[in-house]
């Protein structure tokens, strides 16, 4: 395992790098908005669900339109560049927000910064690296991605425990907003597609039937994977300290990150297919657990560390199985495709919990993830049909 891993491509572990840079400024912000926005713009719930609606709304249309764009121009760094620039330089300008018109304008541009180059950077990691080596290529930049999540955190907790104003907080993003944009510049094109892309549709007739069948999955799986914003909630209501829930997450994510190699790359020997039903089953019971064994102590992080399992298990094979379903001419669409559909079936899918959740009970709402989880494991056995190599 350790022998391919170091023989992967500069440019993987450079992408990779940059992931986590960047994703340590992003969850040093991420976590503090809510406070800054209820305690010094004294702005409430519906102000923040507005502000991430709109944002995540037009980002998952934007995601979409860059995959185009890669497709059509064959190059992917421009993108890569202009989305990690803009990001790192909205992140630290929240810190002068004096009303949440303008922190809704920064939180926009941070999550169009996002929909700019993801798309762009899962294409150009895509063609950096052969078949037999994309599962480990993308659980490697999960892990690095998933090792700023946890550092992010840590370091705002360290710097709200040493007596830093909460606005000046915001300031030190800047850091690694100014080190990720470096990092990118290094990133090398790569040579674009030999053939030409299709004509673009809405109706995704010109690619392949297998791709389709696994977007149609991947939105029956994220129809019951909402926010996880609802899991913190669950875990507070179960008894957990407040100061512990940002603590809790984070071991969510050191988990994710050290099991996201050796997982992506037993994709690469098993095939993505059945790493994706693991992951899935592993969700499910979860959620189960979430909803009926769940109690403050061992249990709760017990089930915790099996959730970042099912990250590890999930987030960077889905990509790659991606990789592995599209035509190299149509990766950034395909991979535009696939945020668009994670990032429109998001809102409905939170909306949906959270009224199960009130209406009826707690355990209905994770019982009902839960479901939809198993029926997208089924469904990606018997319905999606990858090339034998990587079933």
């Amino acid at each position: 395992m350790l022998k391919a891993l170091f023989s992967l491509p500069r440019s993987v572990w450079l992408l990779g790098l940059i992931s986590l840079v960047n994703d340590s400024a992003s969850e040093l912000v991420y976590p503090l908005v809510p406070l800054y926005l209820s305690g010094v713009l004294m702005a409430g719930p519906r102000v923040l669900g507005l502000i991430e609606g709109v944002a995540e709304a037009l980002a998952s249309l934007l995601k979409l339109w860059t995959g185009v764009m890669v497709d059509r121009s064959g190059r992917s760094k421009p993108w890569v560049i202009a989305g990690y620039g803009l990001a790192g330089i909205a992140r630290p300008l929240i810190a002068f927000v004096a009303g949440w018109p303008l922190l809704l304008a920064l939180r926009l541009t941070d999550r169009v910064a996002k929909a700019v180059r993801a798309a762009p950077r899962d294409a150009l990691l895509a063609a950096n690296i052969g078949p037999g080596q994309r599962g480990l290529a993308f659980g490697l930049h999960r892990a690095m991605d998933n090792a700023g999540a946890v550092i992010g955190p840590l370091l705002a907790w360290a710097l709200l425990s040493a007596g830093v104003p909460l606005g000046q907080v915001f300031l030190w993003a800047l850091i690694p907003g100014l080190l990720c944009l470096g990092l990118t510049l290094a990133v090398r094109e790569a040579p674009p597609p030999a053939t030409a892309p299709p004509r673009f549709s809405w109706t995704l007739a010109g690619l392949p039937k297998p791709l389709r069948r696994y977007l149609v999955v991947v939105a029956l799986f994220t129809l019951g994977n909402s926010s996880n914003m609802f899991l913190l909630l669950r875990a507070k209501e179960l008894g957990v300290a407040e100061a512990q829930v940002p603590l809790l997450w984070a071991a969510v994510s050191g988990v994710a990150a050290l099991f996201s190699v050796p997982l992506g790359g037993l994709s690469d020997r098993v095939g993505r297919v059945r790493l994706l039903v693991v992951g899935y089953v592993a969700y499910a019971t979860f959620y189960i657990g979430m909803a009926a064994w769940a109690a403050p102590g061992w249990r709760l992080y017990l089930l915790f560390g099996l959730y970042g399992i099912f990250m590890a298990a999930t987030e960077g094979v889905e990509r790659a199985l991606l990789a592995d379903l599209a035509p190299a001419e149509q990766r950034g669409t395909a991979f535009g495709w696939l945020n668009l559909v994670m990032g429109a079936m998001l809102l409905p899918a939170s909306l949906l919990f959270g009224w199960l959740w009130e209406g009826l009970s707690a355990t209905v709402a994770f019982g009902f993830s839960a479901g939809c989880a198993l029926a997208a494991a089924l469904l990606l056995t018997a319905w999606v049909r990858p090339a034998a190599t990587m079933r």
